[in-house]
């Protein structure tokens, strides 16, 4: 096994570094700060032009076609280099949850119409399958799209929509069979600015608040049928695949912002003296340190299997949910532990307290540690019934 990166990948990685801190960095991070669409975008398009925005999309698209792995050091590295979580996460929300469902289930002309400039920077994308009312429970979607002749009415209404306030492009789940299970939704790609699509105002959230997030609301929006992505019926398979995607790139983001916050961590231990030394050499605050590495590191491992799996094609279920669950959880305690070493100068505003309300979101999105601990368990054939063993 070798876990080091090629010269390639190490290259990007510092170049992604050096740009998040020179371009993202101390903008949209802390929970002072009001939302600028104007200053978002306008980071946006300069992500674009760096690749961040398509890194996985093929070349031919517009894309830099990037593999799982790589995908997962570059975000790792944006994740590092950039203090607003928050933006970092929209980008790999636009780009794992939007734009590689287009890349796996669209139609070439799809692909062609909607990719390019969904990667270059000049449009943002957002994907809507959460409801008020279906949230673990994805199946049971309220939004309708009913189909008449060469069009589907959409109808209902989708919440926590990351990117909705300033997405150009939606990619819909909704179902064109109530009740029909796992074949009863629909994938489509909604452009913003159709008759029957609104969003609502932005949410005021305690963390990822560089991350513009939003109601979306379908109230006889028409689409046409060649805007379906895949095939009717074929939504749930578009959104499993997404979020294999998501729960492996995505969380990338979060080793990132976690090493940034130890190795600042390590720092102070080494600087704020007590009783005439500093706070490192205390068995306390240095277990504690320790306790924290080894987290993340355990977390990095576990991550960095399952987008070597993604990479290969595997459809394994347990790998990118112990990922998910695994880096979360630690981002969450990472954040408790980093803020407890700095004692009071850990609760009022700076980097230990924005990661920590950064990371508490990660334990809910792209399916709860609840929920990952559930797929984990009946991928393990736990809680189904065997047949009993005959005796002889």
């Amino acid at each position: 096994m070798n876990f080091e990166f090629d010269a390639d990948t190490e290259e990007m990685r510092a170049m992604v570094v050096a740009f998040a801190q020179r371009e993202l960095t101390g903008r949209g991070d802390t929970a002072h700060d009001m939302f600028d669409v104007g200053d978002f975008r306008q980071r946006w398009r300069l992500a674009g032009e760096q690749g961040l925005t398509g890194g996985t999309v093929p070349a031919d698209y517009g894309g830099s076609g990037l593999d799982a792995v790589t995908a997962s050091a570059v975000m790792e590295a944006l994740g590092y280099g950039s203090e607003d979580t928050g933006f970092a996460f929209s980008i790999a929300a636009h780009l794992f949850a939007s734009l590689m469902p287009i890349v796996e289930f669209g139609t070439e002309e799809q692909k062609r119409e909607w990719l390019p400039a969904l990667c270059s920077g000049e449009r943002i994308a957002a994907h809507g399958i959460t409801e008020p009312e279906a949230g673990s429970d994805a199946l049971n979607l309220r939004t309708r799209a009913e189909r008449k002749g060469d069009e589907y009415i959409l109808q209902g209404s989708k919440c926590f929509t990351t990117n909705a306030p300033v997405a150009d492009v939606f990619v819909v789940q909704a179902a064109t069979e109530p009740n029909g299970g796992f074949f009863g939704l629909t994938a489509f790609v909604v452009e913003a600015g159709t008759p029957g699509l609104s969003v609502g105002p932005a949410y005021d959230k305690v963390g990822l608040r560089g991350s513009p997030t939003a109601d979306v609301h379908f109230d006889g929006c028409v689409v046409p049928a060649s805007r379906v992505l895949g095939t009717e019926g074929a939504g749930a398979s578009v959104f499993s695949a997404s979020m294999r995607w998501e729960r492996v790139c995505l969380f990338a983001i979060y080793l990132g912002a976690m090493r940034r916050v130890l190795e600042s961590t390590i720092g102070y231990a080494g600087e704020r003296e007590q009783f005439g030394s500093p706070i490192g050499g205390f068995q306390a605050v240095s277990h504690r340190i320790v306790d924290m590495t080894l987290r993340l590191e355990s977390a990095r491992l576990l991550l960095y299997r399952a987008a070597w799996g993604l990479t290969r094609g595997d459809q394994d279920e347990i790998a990118p949910a112990l990922a998910k669950l695994a880096v979360s959880e630690a981002a969450v305690q990472l954040g408790l532990d980093a803020v407890q070493v700095r004692g009071g100068l850990g609760v009022v505003e700076g980097e230990a307290e924005t990661f920590l309300r950064d990371a508490l979101p990660s334990r809910v999105f792209s399916g709860t540690s609840e929920i990952q601990r559930n797929n984990i368990a009946r991928a393990l054939g736990l809680g189904t019934k065997r047949r009993p063993h005959r005796r002889r």
